[in-house]
């Protein structure tokens, strides 16, 4: 990456910095943070310490408060960012997704967010969160413990896929595997619908491979950075080098994700990994800003107007399926 030192000075805010500004960024767009309730945020933390001491130490800057953490996401100049949940039960989306809408509505930088789960009345929910104003949607197969491919998702997924409306989804097997992850539940959901804007988490970790596949066979599906590339998942999950080739060619489909708060380490590791790469200037700046801005129909400049977001309606299930 040109004109950019490794070390940043100033602290991490003024690193971060350094870097998008570099790239000549009006910020970034990190399209895989968490705000949720505060009890369920206090429970998440609470897993991650009964890991164990030194397993998952989250960063104790960002272990704080709400408006604090608003705040440091607004001081590395994240220009937009999600509000991700999602339930283990059943009888936890809508008032996870109500949250989120408040959450949403009280800043203006938050893409409105939603979740489901496989449940009578999904689809009806799904469809109602879409038609208010929901902007992404989060589906974590191994936290939930559930088979994507359940006909009481049926609905769901064709409700996205219509609409165009993202959905961030967990399938890939870390950091440990569940009894649907992995890419052959959700390739099938895929199949069965194959005009759906999926983002797949970790991209992918840690069937790196597998999942480049289907981002290669399926137009919409795109990949986030969480996590993915740092040191500490490194260690556990390399990203097999020999794939970066195939990275780079699809980087118009790869998104800056983060895991914000719940990272064991800094904002700017994230980033700095990235750049680490070295898979050009261009690629970077589609990675932490133009890609997610375009999909979600975000400024490129703040004084700009707002382009419309790239749903894909033009390919909706109904067209695939009338089309001759």
């Amino acid at each position: 990456m040109t004109g950019i030192s490794s070390a940043p000075e100033g602290g991490e805010d003024t690193g971060v910095r350094r870097i998008w500004g570099a790239l000549g960024l009006p910020g970034l767009v990190d399209v895989h943070t968490h705000f949720m309730p505060p009890n369920v945020l206090r429970k998440v933390w609470a897993y991650f310490d009964a890991l164990g001491e030194g397993v998952w130490p989250i960063n104790p800057r960002y272990r704080v408060d709400q408006t604090e953490r608003v705040a440091l996401l607004r001081g590395f100049g994240v220009r937009a960012h999600t509000a991700l949940s999602y339930p283990h039960r059943p009888d936890m989306a809508t008032w996870l997704n109500a949250w989120s809408a408040d959450y949403a509505d009280r800043h203006p930088d938050a893409l409105r967010s939603a979740t489901f789960h496989p449940e009578p009345g999904a689809g009806d929910y799904v469809a109602e969160a879409i038609g208010s104003g929901a902007r992404v949607f989060k589906a974590h197969l191994q936290v939930g413990g559930y088979d994507p491919r359940d006909p009481l998702l049926s609905e769901v997924w064709g409700a996205l896929a219509d609409s165009g409306t993202p959905v961030v989804v967990h399938c890939g097997s870390g950091p440990e595997p569940g009894n649907f992850t992995g890419p052959g539940p959700f390739e099938e959901v895929l199949r069965e619908h194959p005009c759906l804007t999926a983002v797949i988490a970790h991209a992918g970790a840690p069937e790196y491979t597998a999942f480049l596949d289907l981002a290669e066979r399926y137009d919409r599906v795109h990949l986030d950075t969480t996590m993915a590339f740092t040191p500490f998942t490194e260690r556990r999950s390399p990203f097999p080098r020999a794939e970066l080739p195939r990275l780079r060619a699809l980087g118009h489909r790869v998104l800056l994700g983060s895991d914000f708060p719940n990272i064991p380490y800094r904002y700017l590791d994230q980033l700095r990994a990235l750049t680490g790469l070295d898979l050009g200037d261009d690629w970077l700046r589609g990675v932490l800003h133009d890609n997610a801005a375009a999909l979600f129909g975000l400024r490129a400049r703040p004084d700009d107007p707002a382009p419309a977001p790239d749903t894909g309606r033009h390919h909706t299930e109904r067209e695939r399926w009338n089309s001759p």
